[in-house]
């Protein structure tokens, strides 16, 4: 009778399952408001609702004639050498003349005066030249200034990501705090759960939970939790955690309802 009543403490003492279900949201893991680098008129929009978009694809150009003309302009500059080459054509000539005259100096046919003339030349078409490099390394300067602000002509999606709303069409101008549509990141999810506050020692960052969405979505998938709140709701004594749910083919639905399954046996977390 004695060994019987002990078994039943054993029984009474070991940890009970501790497994709960709370209400949970599945949401995106992030949401752009996608705005242009520069302000303009928008030329194209390829994108439309409900479109998969991957990130740095264009998804909108806005209107670059202006931009266009002028890379078009500086490559040109850029890419001719005539005026170091005539330059450098000029500095071989002086150069050779410089010689000459100091030959004739030595032999007394040439004055000192006319010598001076000519080094003073060189010196000249020295500084011609370099000015004239100077001018050609800054024309490519130019040229890549002006691809960055063509380039910024074309916009690109930040995120791989579905577009939620386009808010502009070709044709509209787009302001400088404006945004052209609304793109959310699907994977990975974010769940969103706020569990009541007696729970909050047997939760932990890395704690892995099941995730159940609602009807008309079927399954159960693993979700690790990556934050767990610090600041607790007074007014409902709850706390919110929030868990990451791979999601590589976006075959789960954001914003939709789900159940989160969470097992609470772990011991407390320590101070």
């Amino acid at each position: 009778m004695r060994r019987s009543w002990l078994a039943g403490l054993v029984v009474l003492a070991a940890p009970m399952a501790m497994a709960q279900s709370f209400d949970c949201v599945m949401e995106p893991s992030l949401v752009v408001r996608l705005g242009s680098p520069a302000p303009g008129l928008l030329a194209d929009a390829r994108l439309q609702r409900g479109d998969l978009v991957r990130k740095g694809e264009v998804v909108a150009r806005l209107v670059a004639d202006v931009e266009a003309a002028t890379v078009e302009l500086l490559a040109e500059q850029a890419a001719s050498r005539a005026e170091v080459e005539a330059q450098e054509a000029r500095l071989q000539l002086s150069t050779g003349r410089l010689a000459r005259s100091r030959t004739l100096a030595d032999r007394g046919i040439a004055s000192r005066e006319q010598l001076e003339e000519v080094a003073a030349e060189v010196e000249v078409v020295r500084r011609e030249l370099a000015m004239a490099e100077l001018r050609h390394r800054l024309a490519a300067l130019e040229l890549g200034r002006a691809e960055r602000v063509l380039e910024q002509r074309a916009i690109r999606s930040p995120i791989d990501g579905i577009v939620v709303e386009r808010v502009l069409s070709a044709g509209e101008y787009v302001p400088q705090d404006g945004h052209i549509a609304i793109i959310a990141a699907l994977d990975p999810l974010h769940v969103e759960a706020f569990l009541p506050a007696r729970h909050f020692p047997y939760v932990h960052e890395g704690q892995v939970g099941q995730i159940r969405p609602a009807a008309p979505i079927e399954g159960s998938f693993e979700a690790r939790i990556t934050t767990v709140d610090r600041v607790f709701d007074a007014a409902s004594a709850t706390f919110g955690i929030r868990l990451t749910l791979t999601n590589p083919d976006a075959t789960l639905p954001a914003g939709h309802r789900c159940r989160l399954d969470l097992d609470l046996a772990n011991p407390p977390r320590q101070p």
